[in-house]
């Protein structure tokens, strides 16, 4: 295929860019790799899981309950936030108005920019409050995912939305030369269209929740404790990292950093999902 000057000059930059990006990420990964060492190198991995409780100071180091609130609190938002975030693009390429349509639209990109120690200062002093009338403490589980969910469904919406505009005009076309109704053709011709762009806003906003610290650390109550229910206070591993990493030393530190290396590979594990999620579709 001929290529002109100018698309070789690109293709080039493009790659430069692309190594770039693998470097540093690889360079992040070694970089946590040589912080967790000083545990690592042990090779007993099964005590950030076996060991009786996080206490750094007595040399125990069991993470599985803050990783357990992060992928809880992750999976519960985005629970909430999928369907709500989709039958929100809906609404608002299909159904609403087109001045209803533009304002909404706007709404949602603003949420999307609002900074993440808003959404938890709302958590902390307004909806903590309410769930605490119907069960203490009211910084728990379910107001992290709540929160999330709320930081969260703005991806999702904006994605989708760009999704299913994205679809050549030539299919609903189509659908209406065969007297498909509205939801039937969102569903069966639409959706199903759009669900690989949809599936990676899912990703993207997926990858936020994990990764979220200040909203989280603000409503969860920051207890290490495997959660038995909803009501219950929990730690996250990126709060935990971010309150004790200032006084963090020695074996300590590194047990830090091996949460960090934990949160690294759930992102690449999820990066991997979504390339099976696009070559699939």
């Amino acid at each position: 295929m001929f290529l002109s000057q100018t698309d070789k000059h690109l293709s080039l930059w493009l790659r430069l860019c692309t190594l770039i990006s693998a470097t540093i990420l690889a360079l992040i990964i070694m970089f946590l790799l040589a912080e967790s060492w000083p545990l690592l190198k042990h090779g007993v991995l099964t005590q950030f899981i076996s060991d009786e409780s996080w206490h750094p100071a007595q040399r125990l180091y069991n993470i599985l309950p803050m990783l357990s609130a992060t992928l809880l609190s992750t999976l519960g938002a985005l629970t909430l936030a999928t369907p709500l975030g989709i039958a929100s693009a809906m609404f608002n390429r299909y159904y609403a108005p087109s001045f209803l349509a533009s304002g909404y639209r706007r709404i949602i990109e603003l949420m999307a920019g609002i900074p993440s120690v808003v959404y938890g200062l709302w958590g902390l002093t307004t909806l903590a409050p309410v769930i605490n009338l119907w069960h203490p403490p009211g910084v728990s589980l379910l107001c992290a995912i709540l929160v999330l969910a709320m930081m969260i469904l703005p991806t999702i919406a904006l994605t989708a939305d760009s999704a299913l505009g994205a679809i050549p005009v030539v299919f609903h076309q189509t659908a209406a030369a065969l007297a498909l109704s509205r939801w039937g053709t969102i569903r069966h011709v639409l959706l199903p269209l759009a669900k690989s762009s949809i599936g990676a806003g899912i990703m993207l906003a997926t990858g936020r929740a994990i990764g979220e610290t200040m909203a989280v650390l603000m409503v969860a109550g920051n207890v290490v404790q495997q959660p038995d229910s909803l009501f219950d206070s929990v730690r996250t591993l990126t709060a935990n990292i971010a309150l004790e990493m200032a006084y963090a030393m020695g074996d300590h530190r590194a047990a830090l950093f091996v949460s960090g290396l934990a949160l690294m590979l759930m992102i690449i594990l999820l990066a991997g999902l979504a390339e099976i999620n696009k070559r699939s579709s």
